[in-house]
């Protein structure tokens, strides 16, 4: 089999996502199994450039895993051309500008989300992406989920008749950093370094519904700061000004409504971080992170509402868990593996740019709509 060696300059990767689920086990993942085999006898062999701005930590990580490629110079590396694609997991603040350069160098894009800090911005993208003949992509990971993917082989097979609703649940309990540390960093809760659980999860939930179940044509959102006060990575004490819970209801094509909670401000008490409940005429289905549960229609209990008594059913028994009949790889793995087979083997492709600016503008919409009070509609957008 023959190798071709494709440099991809990875900027952000001294951060969590950027390092775990990019560098680690995603890029190092495909080299650690000898390539990406394009099935036409040839191996795609990733050569990550490590770009950043702490010098140090690129060293460290460098060091690490025995590479040799990393630099500071943003623009040195663009310049390069042997430099195929390049990746951001930056802050959202300072992506748009690079990409840009990105764009201009004649780079492939591949970024996480949101792609900008407007929709403005994320739809200039999208046009200089496409003005300049190049491929593009945007981290959509959720949808490679197992959880996800046996939602929706469900919704391919029929199970659910017509959907009427989903109900989504995502969080964790965010430590403040006063008496233990915070599992997310301090810029997530300042709204002027682009903080904020809207701007974070919106994206998210943009295309898990579109892909699942239909574009999203309506959002009504109260966004909200729980906690006011937290400590920053040196322990020192800051105002929030970002939200960290978000509450949203989105209305979709075709009639289903869905209603998302997110917060990080929240004590599980699901199975998951996340789950989704999908209900439908014929049946219905819990869906998390990685398992699934079903009762069909045929198979729904009749509970009859009474306080006065303990309940004597226990619902959760009650529904059936979907095989996996299947191996499934990482989310973020999978979707590297596709961007690379659409930009080598012209493989269809089609979480872009201007997908990603669909995540932006509902994020947009969803503060506008917290701040007004009012239910907003989703306009299509194209280029």
């Amino acid at each position: 089999m023959t190798r071709k060696t494709v440099r991809i300059a990875m900027n952000g990767v001294t951060g969590r996502m950027g390092y775990r689920q990019h560098l680690v086990r995603s890029v190092l993942a495909l080299r650690d199994r000898g390539g990406l085999d394009l099935g036409d006898g040839t191996a795609l062999w990733p050569e990550p450039i490590l770009v950043g701005r702490r010098e140090h930590a690129l060293r460290e990580i460098a060091e690490r895993h025995g590479l040799e490629h990393w630099s500071t110079d943003v623009g040195a590396v663009l310049a390069d051309p042997t430099v195929d694609i390049y990746f951001d997991a930056q802050v959202t603040s300072a992506r748009e500008e690079a990409i840009k350069r990105a764009v201009a160098a004649g780079k492939h894009i591949y970024t996480e989300k949101p792609t900008a800090t407007g929709l403005e911005g994320a739809l200039e993208l999208a046009r200089l992406a496409s003005e300049k003949g190049i491929k593009h992509g945007v981290v959509q990971d959720k949808i490679f989920l197992p959880g996800l993917l046996k939602l929706k082989r469900l919704i391919a097979g029929g199970f659910f008749g017509r959907i009427l609703s989903i109900r989504g649940e995502f969080g964790y309990w965010v430590f403040e950093g006063d008496w233990q540390s915070a599992q997310r960093p301090s810029w997530n809760y300042r709204a002027e370094d682009g903080g904020g659980i809207v701007v974070d999860m919106f994206p998210h939930w943009e295309y898990v519904l579109h892909e699942l179940f239909g574009r999203v044509t309506s959002v009504q959102a109260l966004a909200t700061t729980h906690i006011p006060q937290r400590w920053d990575e040196d322990g020192k004490p800051y105002d929030a000004t970002a939200d960290d819970a978000a509450y949203g209801i989105f209305e979709l094509e075709g009639g289903a409504v869905a209603q998302i909670n997110s917060s990080w401000a929240v004590r599980v008490n699901r199975d998951e971080l996340v789950e989704f409940q999908v209900d439908g005429t014929a049946g219905s289905a819990v869906a998390g992170l990685r398992k699934c549960r079903v009762q069909h229609r045929s198979a729904t209990p009749k509970p009859v509402w009474n306080p006065d008594i303990p309940a004597t059913e226990v619902f959760r028994d009650q529904w059936q868990e979907v095989p996996d009949n299947a191996e499934f790889d990482n989310g973020f793995k999978a979707q590297w593996e596709l961007f690379l087979k659409h930009v080598y083997a012209d493989a269809p492709y089609h979480w872009d740019l201007l997908a990603g600016a669909r995540g932006v503008q509902l994020a947009a919409l969803g503060l506008k709509s917290s701040a007004e009070g009012r239910r907003l509609e989703v306009p299509e957008i194209s280029l």
